[in-house]
């Protein structure tokens, strides 16, 4: 394993607002275009590097030093690096792991994407907390050189999030299939929003045969499977952009099939039973988000990556307004009071804002992966019994 011996050249993150950090170019160098956003976690950066979640975005790292465990073909989330962007405060000048294949240095330059170290991570933070998320964009190599007005200029002509429909970028061009582990107790359908490889393990785990399938497919389609249930991943973009994605999910729960969605799956399945979607200052992204279950009085502490939230009360019974009965929302955030989940309490579906199934941890919402299992599990018995 190599390290780097040279000086790095120059780079520049320009925002949206006119505001400029120089600092040292990290990764690939060029120039590179993004809604600059921070992540808190102070581990599991390969995996928020390999969500497809963050496709569309640059990411500022909230600890100071990453790159300390190097990386490894083991912890990749999907098949390649989805940032568009990476900002860090130290990246580390030699990993020590003893699961390190490789400098994350390497990673990021083989995937091509243009990063800066060696600026203020922290001050940058509090200005998006105080501001919002904006456009942003970073410039290395020959684009450094461009002025100060040119690189403003394209940072402002970058696109937003609002409005943009990510999904026909980060999902599967063809459907593919992963074998029930142990007894297998029926398949899912999973509509491949931005899906990570730890869903996919974690669904057939508790024995479902797993058909993942391109976002382009149509309920027809999905019904033609004849699934034991369906699953909406996570993945970005904005979901009000989404109405395809909505129109099917409301068709295969006219069905009668179980739903769980994860993430983006959870702003959809509030779309579908008639409630609106916002974007969120800044979102809610990282490894250490309070999220508190209703029915149990538990704090979980989240893995999380979102934007975008469900615009409906958090305390009470409302009414889906597009004939799926009564829902409830079952965990909201302890930081903000932002929706975080949602169940339906007269057909069988639920979603979570977080990602349960966060390989880098924490591993306290694990557990509705297990309530999945049993829904759909309840589920066919009580229709084998009408059967009857």
């Amino acid at each position: 394993m190599s390290y780097p011996t040279t000086t790095p050249a120059p780079a520049v993150l320009v925002l949206e607002d006119g505001t400029r950090y120089v600092g040292r170019a990290y990764g690939s160098q060029g120039q590179t275009l993004g809604e600059i956003v921070f992540a808190t976690g102070m581990t599991g950066y390969q995996e928020t590097l390999t969500d497809p979640s963050y496709a569309g975005q640059i990411v500022l790292m909230t600890a100071p030093h990453i790159g300390n465990t190097g990386a490894n073909d083991e912890d990749m989330e999907s098949s390649r690096i989805w940032v568009s962007g990476f900002v860090v405060r130290e990246p580390a000048r030699a990993p020590s792991n003893f699961r390190s294949q490789r400098t994350l240095d390497a990673d990021l330059e083989s995937g091509g994407v243009v990063g800066i170290s060696g600026i203020d991570t922290r001050a940058i933070t509090r200005h998006i907390r105080s501001l919002g998320a904006m456009r942003s964009g970073i410039f290395s190599g020959e684009s450094y050189a461009l002025s100060e007005g040119e690189q403003l200029e394209l940072v402002r002509g970058g696109a937003s999030m609002r409005g943009r429909n990510l999904s026909d970028e980060v999902s599967t061009v063809e459907p593919y299939s992963l074998p029930a582990k142990g007894e297998r107790i029926g398949s899912v359908a999973v509509l491949d929003l931005g899906v990570k490889t730890s869903t996919l393990n974690y669904l057939a785990e508790r024995g479902f045969e797993v058909f993942v399938l391109p976002q382009s497919v149509t309920a027809e389609h999905v019904l033609s499977l004849n699934p034991t249930a369906l699953f909406f991943s996570n993945g970005p973009g904005d979901p009000a952009a989404s109405d395809a994605h909505v129109t099917l999910l409301q068709e295969v729960m006219r069905a009668g099939v179980p739903y769980f969605g994860i993430c983006f799956g959870n702003q959809l399945l509030g779309r579908a039973l008639g409630f609106s979607t916002y974007k969120l200052p800044f979102g809610h992204r990282g490894i250490n988000q309070p999220v508190l279950d209703k029915a149990t009085g538990r704090v979980e502490i989240t893995s999380q990556n979102h934007g975008f939230a469900v615009d409906m009360p958090i305390e009470g019974i409302s009414e889906s307004k597009t004939g799926f009965g009564r829902v409830e929302v079952s965990h909201y955030s302890l930081n903000d009071q932002v929706v975080e989940g949602i169940r339906c309490l007269d057909i069988p579906a639920f979603s979570v804002q977080y990602h349960p199934e966060s390989a880098a941890g924490p591993h306290d919402a694990n557990y509705l992966f297990d309530r999945f299992r049993d829904v759909v599990v309840a589920h066919a018995a009580a229709g084998a019994g009408d059967a009857k």
